[in-house]
């Protein structure tokens, strides 16, 4: 019953939003962009699902053991749930479902995801410099390599000998931390190298719609996905990350002489796409549960025996 109820509220909340005149200018901007352009765009977007899939096959290796379909399973509906749960709630899915589909603790799934996050953040932030208009060249030079040293330091701060168990009681438990999140940076041999292939292809693939969306070139709508990849990526978020998104891309397009209005409108269309193939490839990987690895679970098959 309340699953109905929920239904029925949702369709009726988006009949009532598609019964806005002002919807149709996004439907408007949707008419740029043919059939075959969106499957193209639809199959990249689906191609960096699977990087990021072949990122966890590689930091969970052991624990994986080669089941790359429930990896990408994982992946799917994670990246569904941050669409839909509001304030980046979503993110639990990921150490849930590592845990009950791998057998992974908790606490290390928590400790890949925080380093998976870290990763896209030096990504998306050197990008944004890169590309960003109107930066002065020795800004772009020291901010690049800043953050460049930060992504190169960090892991090794963490894999440093420390002291922490011996301070007291919180301090022992953020050592605790510290070594968990040590052991997640130093177990992906090729995590640099899937996240720089999943960001390059996804902000491609997003900025050439974006540019089709405004009738402009590619070089100008990129500044505009990097704003709002940059903003999406903020700890607190609304449901689905509207607002944000759409923000920090029209604050970006500016920049490029876009004007805010129009930007935004864009950005929403954009967005809209993103989030349907989210739901929809998120819907489908539901559809096909994944045996489990932890023992006593009756729902999803035998556990795999711990390897000695």
């Amino acid at each position: 019953m309340k699953r109905a109820i929920s239904i029925i509220v949702t369709l009726a909340l988006l009949a009532w939003l598609a019964s806005d005149s002002r919807w149709r200018m996004v439907g408007d901007a949707f008419d740029r962009i043919t059939p075959g352009t969106f499957a193209v765009a639809t199959i990249a977007f689906f191609v960096t699902y699977v990087l990021r899939a072949l990122r966890v096959c590689d930091e969970f290796r052991d624990e994986v053991n080669g089941r790359f379909g429930a990896c990408l399973r994982v992946i799917l509906i994670h990246n569904a749930m941050i669409n839909v749960v509001p304030l980046r709630g979503g993110e639990t899915a990921f150490p849930l479902l590592l845990r009950q589909v791998f057998g992974v603790p908790i606490m290390r799934a928590s400790a890949s995801l925080l380093w998976f996050r870290l990763q896209d953040a030096f990504v998306v932030g050197v990008l944004a410099l890169a590309v960003w208009p109107g930066l002065h060249a020795a800004i772009r030079i020291a901010g690049i390599a800043a953050l460049i040293a930060a992504a190169w330091y960090l892991p090794r701060w963490a894999r440093a000998p420390h002291g922490w168990a011996g301070r007291g009681r919180i301090v022992a438990k953020l050592g605790l931390l510290r070594d968990t999140f040590t052991e997640a940076t130093g177990r992906s041999r090729y995590g640099w190298w899937w996240t720089i292939a999943n960001w390059s292809l996804k902000l491609t693939v997003q900025g050439w719609l974006l540019a089709l969306i405004l009738g402009t070139s590619f070089t100008t709508a990129f500044p505009g996905v990097v704003g709002a990849e940059g903003a999406a990526i903020l700890p607190v978020q609304g449901v689905a990350g509207f607002g944000t998104y759409e923000a920090g891309a029209a604050a970006a397009l500016l920049t490029s002489g876009i004007a805010m209005k129009s930007g935004l409108q864009a950005a929403l269309a954009l967005h809209l796409f993103i989030f349907c193939s989210a739901i929809a490839t998120g819907a489908i990987a539901w559809l096909f549960p994944s045996k489990s690895t932890l023992p006593g679970n009756p729902a999803v098959g035998p556990a795999r025996k711990p390897s000695q």
